[in-house]
């Protein structure tokens, strides 16, 4: 008898020795970026009553995870393709595999977005001249960049989901006849439904599968190049009436993304969502936050909350530092967002030059590349660390789970693993501070530094 319980206690002692939390720290000062470390529970937490407590209820959950990742656009596209294979293939698993930062979903865009080197389309014709069969329908310029690097993300996660968002039809559908600004031709809303079943099927043909297409990148934003504008019953129309209908017809099962602009002006994704003939071809709405605060999404939430809520697009800029970008993006679009019930959380551009290019005439002259690509080289911005200390921890399907704090500069966010495993994502607004985290009655206590981040995982 005495000998197994010795047994028992050595094995109780083993496991309790080898039972540890994985801590990763990135601090506004970058003296520590996704630095690693291992920390072991504790059973005594009372010599710990000064520690900001976290705690955590598993058994309360919230929304999946559809991912965490960046804008794919062309002009990116473009500078990654241009690296050396071999540089590439490292830089593609830098981003996309488990060993990298586990990027799990991309935005890409329908056409040409303003980070582009031109404006192009699907089906670009002489002034005059329309095409209403879309007949001369092609990939056009993205078969030069974007498809390959598609293709090589794929192989590197083919788990990896892509959104796809228009910032123009072909100018003969539009009201101006421009790249920039005007409103989508009424006799041409079935052929531009038409239009995003071709793209969808073109690209499966290429071995990509589109998860979620947009209707309209920013369509309160004419002067963007390209851009078109697009108000609340326009938009309801155009999914009701044709995009839902033809998505039917063609048993896509892509989603149907409304909205995918700023969170000072919920009341448009509410007013589509309303009309209930176009509600159930929805799948979610998305947001950007140039203007407005993240509260905006659980407006949307809460009026419609069978929908999901989307995260798409967040710029850093050029006139930006890495302590302002690195802690305002944490609090309020990481974070603060999936506390509004974001399932995703998408920065804005992947990869830039050192000049900020490639982009249109007339498009972002000063986005800023969560990767700058110059002379065969590329170098790690403030956006890599943003969406790396989530998204290296924090994998698609993921469940948000109840978090509550003692400390307004401390925000955290808990989750549930598809692995079994539970996950924090703590925000340190302050000064260096301890804290004492709980989670079903196991405790672990850190020492987070002044102005950072830190992911923890077990």
């Amino acid at each position: 008898m005495k000998k197994i319980i010795l047994i028992g206690l050595s094995f109780f002692v083993m496991n309790t020795m080898h039972a540890q939390v994985l801590q990763s720290i990135t601090t506004a000062n970058q003296q520590q970026l996704l630095s690693e470390s291992k920390i072991g529970f504790i059973s005594n937490t009372t010599s710990n009553s000064n520690a900001v407590q976290i705690k955590i209820d598993a058994t309360k959950q919230y929304q999946k995870m559809e991912g965490f990742g960046y804008a794919l656009t062309g002009g990116s596209a473009q500078l990654i393709h241009n690296l050396a294979p071999a540089k590439r293939s490292i830089f593609l698993q830098e981003v996309f595999s488990n060993k990298g930062i586990g990027v799990s979903y991309i935005r890409v865009s329908m056409g040409a977005s303003d980070l582009d080197a031109s404006v192009f389309s699907y089906d670009d014709l002489p002034k005059g001249v329309t095409d209403t069969a879309l007949k001369h329908f092609n990939l056009s310029t993205d078969t030069a960049h974007l498809i390959p690097i598609l293709k090589a993300a794929l192989a590197v996660n083919p788990k990896l989901k892509i959104m796809a968002s228009p910032w123009s039809p072909p100018l003969w559908m539009k009201t101006n006849g421009a790249s920039m600004g005007g409103h989508l031709l009424k006799q041409y809303y079935k052929v531009y439904a038409s239009y995003f079943v071709k793209y969808i099927q073109a690209m499966r043909s290429n071995g990509i599968t589109i998860h979620a297409v947009t209707i309209q990148n920013e369509p309160e934003h004419g002067g963007n190049n390209p851009s078109m504008l697009m108000d609340a019953k326009e938009q309801a129309e155009f999914v009701r009436d044709y995009l839902g209908p033809q998505f039917k017809a063609a048993h896509l099962n892509t989603e149907i993304v409304i909205w995918d602009h700023n969170a000072d002006h919920p009341i448009y994704p509410i007013t589509v969502l309303n009309d209930t003939k176009a509600k159930p071809f929805i799948a979610a709405s998305a947001f950007h936050m140039y203007l407005g605060n993240e509260t905006a999404l659980s407006q949307v939430h809460d009026a419609h909350p069978n929908k999901k809520i989307y995260f798409t697009e967040q710029w850093t800029g050029a006139k930006g530092d890495f302590d302002g970008d690195l802690m305002w993006h944490l609090e309020h679009i990481v974070l603060g967002t999936i506390q509004n019930w974001s399932s995703m959380v998408l920065e804005w551009n992947l990869a830039a030059d050192a000049n900020y290019a490639p982009h249109t005439p007339g498009g972002c002259t000063e986005c800023k590349g969560a990767f700058t690509i110059n002379n065969g080289e590329y170098q790690k911005n403030v956006s890599y660390y943003i969406i790396a200390q989530i998204a290296k921890y924090v994998g698609a399907g993921a469940i948000r789970t109840s978090t509550v704090t003692t400390n307004k500069d401390i925000t955290a966010v808990s989750f549930n693993l598809t692995n079994g495993k539970k996950a924090l994502i703590v925000l340190n607004k302050g000064n260096e501070q301890n804290i004492l985290v709980n989670q079903n009655n196991k405790n672990f206590t850190a020492s987070m530094p002044a102005k950072s981040a830190a992911s923890f995982v077990w």
